[in-house]
């Protein structure tokens, strides 16, 4: 398959992601689908999460997401690949991230589904700030790997 006859959509939107079903549906035999949910949490300080809010350097977080999901179709050739990704603020019980992969069995789709978000999570420059009823938070997260770190 070449890359004009995927389903490729990346997006960075304003507030909580939703999960969709595709306009034109894949040929493949297996879809996974990762939702990232702002979970309920209790801060000893700050009390009760009331939402994250999420902070993107927009052209390199696309750029880089862009990146990535070549990187999956060289590893996993996709058929499908759907990454939606927050900006702003997701409150608790809302999603933040969407992937949905589709492949023509499921270990591929596990496979890439997977590597999508961990590798999201270290490579794209994306920033959450914690929202607790008395205060704010940055958590501490995985630091962008340098440019070396990424081509060895």
């Amino acid at each position: 398959m070449n890359n004009e006859d995927r389903i490729i959509e990346i997006e960075l939107v304003e507030g909580p992601v939703q999960t969709k079903e595709w306009e034109a549906a894949p040929p493949g035999g297996a879809e996974c689908l990762f939702r990232g949910i702002t979970r309920p949490e209790h801060h000893p300080e700050h009390g009760d999460l009331m939402a994250l809010k999420y902070e993107a350097q927009r052209t390199m977080a696309v750029d880089e997401l862009h990146k990535l999901v070549n990187e999956a179709i060289e590893r996993w050739k996709p058929l499908a690949v759907r990454l939606h990704h927050s900006t702003g603020i997701v409150p608790v019980g809302e999603a933040s991230v969407v992937i949905q992969v589709v492949t023509p069995h499921r270990m591929e789709a596990f496979l890439a589904c997977q590597w999508l978000i961990d590798t999201l999570k270290s490579r794209v420059p994306i920033w959450k700030q914690e929202s607790w009823e008395d205060g704010q938070t940055w958590p501490e997260g995985t630091p962008l790997k340098s440019e070396a770190e990424l081509t060895s």
